[in-house]
């Protein structure tokens, strides 16, 4: 958690393996809901929670995943993930824990999902 004077300004959780999507069957760590409340971005709070989860990944990993959602809400997440080193896993969108498969429907909403990996 992040807090800026004595205010919660941000959180990140780091599974030791994640649970669903491609890298489930891998045993790799998983960033899960970077979230960096709205009057405390672009601070660099997000920045310096994914140093720390990345930090922490590294004791157990040398390679680190996470899904990002593709809708407008993620645009700075995205960037700074880009930014960051990760990289698409080239599995292509996944939606509620499932892989779509091309030109099959789906709602851009929060469980609209693009995996990136990186190798620390």
């Amino acid at each position: 958690m992040a807090e800026v004077d004595h205010q919660l300004a941000g959180y990140v959780t780091l599974w030791p393996k994640a649970k669903q999507g491609p890298f489930a069957s891998l045993q790799l760590p998983e960033v899960v809901d970077l979230n960096v409340l709205e009057k405390f971005r672009k601070q660099g709070i997000g920045q310096k929670l994914m140093d720390e989860v990345e930090k922490q990944a590294k004791r157990f990993s040398s390679t680190i995943t996470l899904g990002v959602g593709l809708h407008l809400g993620y645009g700075n997440a995205q960037k700074m993930y880009i930014q960051r080193g990760y990289q698409f896993d080239g599995t292509g969108v996944w939606y509620q824990g499932k892989q779509l498969e091309p030109y099959e429907v789906c709602r851009n909403d929060d469980d609209l999902l693009l995996y990136l990996i990186k190798h620390l």
